[in-house]
Formats: C-alpha cells, structure tokens, sequence
C-alpha cells in the first residue's frame, strides 16, 4: 500500500529548500526590519541598541517560524507554510508608549505589555479557534481578497516610494529650514528679547519630494516584474518556483551596477553577534498598557485566523479547531518570546501568503528553511545588512505579483459561493469590501473617534472580517457546510 504525503509535509531536496526559503525571507526583509527601526527611534535608543533590535528581531523571526511551521509539541505550530514576523498593528501603540516613556525604561514598560499581551493570547486562542463556523467561503473569499488588495499598497509603496499620500509627497523647503535655525540663533544670544521657539515647533511641508515615483526606481520595479514574468511563463519545474527569487535578485544585480545599493552598512557590521534575552531593558509589567497591548493582539489573532484559513485554501489542507488553536497559540508564543528577547509582538506574514499563491510550492518546509535563514540573518548581522542595502524598488514588482495573487485567490473562493440562489451573499461581499477599503482610501477617518480604539479600526482586513462575519450571520446564520468549504477549497487551488 502507497503512503501517500500531502504537498504541506513534503520535503524537498536541500538545494530547492534553501533558495525557496531565501525567496521567502527577502520577500518579508523589509517588513521585518521596519518595526524596530520605528519604534527604536520613537524610544530615542542609540544606534548600537537599534541594531540590536533589529538582530534580535531577525532572530526570534526565525525562531518563531520553525515553531508555527515545524511544529512543537501538540500545543504550538499550526505545521503550515507560514513565516512570522512583527505586527504592524502594535506600531501605533508602542510608539505612543515610546513617546510617553523615551530610554530603556520605555522599552521596559513595552517589552511588559508584549510578554503579558502574548500570556493573553495564548490563553484566548482555544476561544477564537472555535469560530470556525462563522467563517464560510463567502467570508473567508471576502476577507482574503481584501487582505490582498491591502497589501497592494505595501507594493505600490515599494515602487514610487515612501512617504506617500493622496498626491506626490513633499520635503520641507530648504529656506524654511534656513530661516528656524537663524531665528533659533538669535533666540540663544546673549541679551536677546525674543522669544524661545516652542518645543517640538515643525514646519509643514511644501515643496515636492522630487525622489518619489522617479523613472529610474520605476524602470527597476518593472524590469523585475518582466524577469517573473519571463520565468514564470518559460522557466521549466523548479527554476519557475523561484520566479520571484530571480526577479529580486536581477532587481538587485542592476541596482548595484548602477550604483543605487549602499554597501557602508554591510562593512560596519558585525560577523558574529550573540543575541539574548532582556539586552535592552528588562520588562515593566503595567496593567494598562497590557491590556493595551491585549486587545491589539485580539486584532492580531482575528487577521491570523484569515491568513490560515487563506493558507488552507491555497494548500488544500482542512484547516480544524486544534489547528487553528496550535497556530493562534504560537501567535502568543512567540509574542512572549518577542518580549523576553527585546522585541515585539509576532504573527503570521500577509505578503508569504501570496508567495504561496505564485509558486505553487505548498511544502511547510521551506519556510522551516526560511526560519533557518532569519536566525543566521540574526547571528551573523554582516548577512542581514547585505539583505538591508536592497532598495524597496526592487521589491516593488515583486510585490505586485505576489499581493495581486492573494486577492486572485480571494475571487476564486468566490467563485464557488452560490450568488444565484441567495442573492444576500452579493450584499455581503459588496459592504464588505466597501468597508475594508475605508482604512485606505481615508486614512484619517478615525480623527474624531477615541484614540483608544484606534487601534482596532485602523486595520482594513479587521474592519472587513468584523463586517463579513456580522452580514453573514444577519443574512445566512451561522450554519455549517463543510460540503461548501470543500468546493471553495477545490476552486481555489484551480489554476
């Protein structure tokens, strides 16, 4: 008798797992090394502790990742292709906690409320996981359509540049700056009448940022979509899996015969750097700032039901309760982790999803690789410099493929839910994503609301999961059809 294994437990040739994992880490690169540079320069840390954030962070990434993808003992690891790292959504937060509280003993007090807010979630994750019912094929396709067209921005950001707005971003003009720091001279003279500037006084600015959208960062952005494409649509086997590998790398070859890759970084940094717990600052444990925190991972936790739901669909895997407890689970695990190793609340990457989608590759072990390469990334900061001197452009027609993917994805999900016979479905997936689009198209929305529940209304993917699941019950109850999961499932693997 034939024992059959399933894409997700396969395990492929050395060769294949390595660049399949390197293909995944510089995907989520960016995204990773982000948080700590904003939140470490909101604590005003020097620059010797915001790399070391930043190493730690690349560490415990990795660490993570082999526990949700590998599996650890029957509580931890939802054992799908799953690579994790910071939240953006504990950004706003902590920042405001940094501002409160600048130094080491800001960090304290965050790095408390991120190991009380994981215990939290750890706790919590047994009652979440018990809500598979609310989430039939007319909300998961809704929810995972919307993940992809917001992470669309993340793309589009990549290409043209950041900051970015409604219209073409703008620097402080150069006279402005002049004309402070000689009024701020005259203040400090001796003898002067004038009054001090107020502190924290900015001046807005006006003039346009001439190195947004540029025609160079957009040629790169597009000669790395055309390679993925080209190997995409002639590349044989395995050398067309790693199509995004290839157009990231081509990206990357170009940049630096141009000169548009900035190696300093990679000279400075270390070879070999240990990375252990409590190196910044020990944990301060305020009651207020963990619930905080807490109720940022329950947002944190209701985006990772829709990434493994999402997963389960691309890999044709039934996702149950136990396993949606064990990847819920290891979301607060690795945010207690985060904390005790100076950094941040950890979840499941949105932007691998979508690698899944375009590969095809369903293997969890290549994110077990992927999570290999984070630790060395980590260890070794010489190797995760070289990753950092990559411009955002050349990610950016990779992210195009990759995000469009998961909202192609979402659509054929779609596909399988019955819009002749219950035209209400129509009404569900219409408000729906008209209500995850809010967060985009009018970031500043909330301005008028309480600061305190910004953070749960700020997430696009949060605000249309809470409108799918309540429409879906309103409309259609909560009645469970596995029969119509599996269809969904079927069509969505359908290429």
């Amino acid at each position: 008798m034939q024992n059959t294994v399933h894409p997700v437990d396969e395990k492929l040739p050395w060769g294949q797992l390595i660049a399949l994992g390197m293909q995944h880490v510089l995907v989520m690169y960016a995204g990773a090394v982000a948080v700590p540079l904003i939140v470490g320069r909101a604590l005003n840390l020097t620059p010797e502790q915001v790399a070391h954030l930043i190493s730690a962070d690349l560490f415990v990434c990795g660490l993570v990742t082999l526990i949700q993808a590998a599996g650890a003992t029957q509580w931890f690891g939802i054992k799908l292709p799953v690579m994790m790292g910071v939240t953006f959504a504990a950004v706003a937060p902590m920042v405001s906690m940094a501002q409160t509280n600048a130094g080491p003993y800001g960090a304290g007090l965050i790095f408390g409320s991120v190991i009380g807010a994981g215990v939290v979630a750890i706790l919590i994750a047994p009652l979440m996981s018990r809500m598979l019912r609310f989430f039939p094929p007319v909300v998961t396709g809704t929810i995972i359509a919307v993940i992809g067209i917001s992470l669309m921005r993340i793309g589009i950001n990549w290409i043209f540049g950041n900051p970015v707005g409604p219209t073409a971003p703008a620097v402080t003009n150069p006279d402005y700056i002049k004309w402070l720091k000689e009024l701020q001279a005259a203040v400090s003279a001796p003898g002067s009448s004038l009054p001090a500037v107020p502190k924290g006084f900015a001046i807005l600015p006006t003039v346009p940022n001439p190195k947004y959208a540029d025609l160079t960062g957009m040629g790169i952005s597009a000669i790395v979509l055309l390679t993925i494409l080209f190997v995409a649509r002639f590349g044989k086997g395995f050398i067309a899996n790693i199509s995004v590998l290839i157009g990231i790398l081509a990206g990357g070859v170009i940049t630096a015969a141009m000169g548009l890759m900035e190696f300093s970084k990679v000279g400075k940094a270390a070879w070999f750097d240990l990375v252990l717990p409590f190196q910044i600052a020990y944990p301060v444990f305020d009651p207020i700032l963990i619930l905080t925190m807490s109720l940022v991972m329950i947002v944190v936790l209701i985006e990772s039901t829709g990434m493994f739901l999402a997963l389960g669909e691309m890999t044709d895997k039934e996702i149950t309760p136990d396993d949606l407890k064990r990847g819920l689970r290891t979301d607060g695990l690795g945010t207690v982790i985060g904390g005790l190793f100076s950094t941040f609340p950890y979840t499941s990457f949105s932007q691998n999803v979508g690698l899944v989608a375009v590969t095809g590759i369903k293997s969890r072990w290549v994110c077990v690789a992927g999570g290999v390469i984070m630790i060395l990334f980590g260890i070794v900061p010489k190797m995760g410099a070289l990753v950092e001197s990559l411009p955002t452009v050349v990610l950016g027609g990779a992210g195009l493929v990759m995000f469009g993917m998961v909202a192609a994805t979402g659509i054929r999900i779609l596909a399988a839910v019955d819009f002749h016979h219950n035209r209400n479905n129509a009404m569900i997936v219409a408000i729906s994503i008209g209500v995850g689009m809010i967060p985009l198209v009018a970031p500043n929305f909330r301005q008028w609301m309480p600061h305190a529940i910004h953070p749960l209304i700020e997430s696009g993917i949060l605000l249309a999961s809470i409108a799918a699941v309540a429409l879906n019950l309103f409309f259609n109850g909560a009645k469970e059809d596995p029969g119509a999961a599996r269809r969904a499932s079927l069509q969505a693997g359908a290429h």
